[in-house]
């Protein structure tokens, strides 16, 4: 049980982050910039959004060599929570730990990419819309999830996931109890 808590969290840690840890640093948009002063077409758009896919594919599939090859050495992950980061090194190794409990891994998704032109978000990035299920302990299970990730040089240099880490753990069968007050 704790076991599966544990690779569970580690799953939930590990699928990506949120942007708040980044955009909280950024500045906000004043009102006097216009949209296409701030994001434009991303010009290695397929190119970009292959090594995303191929990227996801692979760790779904399980090929984890060719999932590193697509990171740079300076990657660093991002979500679900605030507080999760992860290097290449952290993410391999917990998708290897995942390995040993899920099966009839799958990942769907559909992507769309875009070019920030300033900030501490400066770059191509591009954004998945997808859903991610596997099979634990004998219970099926599909969640959605948000993933955004730069490319620099042909490499995924930062990323951030989103999806419901809660939701997982009660489908294992694990409950939230309130604290006693």
């Amino acid at each position: 049980m704790k076991k599966t808590i544990r690779l569970s969290l580690l799953f939930a840690t590990l699928l990506l982050t949120v942007f708040a840890t980044r955009t909280q640093a950024q500045p906000a948009q004043t009102s006097q910039s216009s949209y296409k002063d701030v994001v434009v077409e991303n010009p290695d758009a397929d190119a970009d959004i292959k090594i995303v896919g191929d990227f996801l594919s692979s760790l779904a599939s399980g090929d984890l060599e060719k999932a590193k090859s697509l990171l740079s050495e300076e990657f660093k992950g991002y979500g679900p929570a605030p507080t999760d980061s992860s290097t290449t090194e952290q993410t391999i190794n917990s998708w290897k730990e995942l390995y040993k409990t899920q099966t009839n891994r799958k990942v769907g998704f559909v992507t769309t990419t875009f070019r920030v032109l300033s900030g501490n978000l400066k770059g191509d990035w591009v954004s998945v819309w997808g859903n991610y299920s596997f099979t634990e302990d004998g219970k099926n299970i599909s969640f959605p999830f948000q993933y955004t990730a730069r490319v620099t040089e042909g490499k995924i240099d930062t990323d951030f996931t989103y999806y419901d880490r809660l939701y997982i753990l009660e489908t294992l069968g694990y409950k939230v109890t309130p604290p006693e007050k």
